[in-house]
């Protein structure tokens, strides 16, 4: 007796596969990267006196 039932991983992983297909169809594969679309660009701040 475990903790979950096989049906437990098989869905868990059906619905982690089918969210990450979603993900990156969503950001579309190679256009763009992940720290572009997220991160914006660093600039430094002026010295100021």
């Amino acid at each position: 007796m475990g903790l979950f039932k096989a049906d437990f991983y098989r869905f868990f992983a059906l619905g982690f596969g089918g969210g990450a297909l979603l993900v990156f169809g969503v950001m579309g594969l190679g256009h763009h990267t992940l720290s572009e679309n997220i991160v914006p660009p660093a600039h430094a701040a002026s010295v100021q006196r």
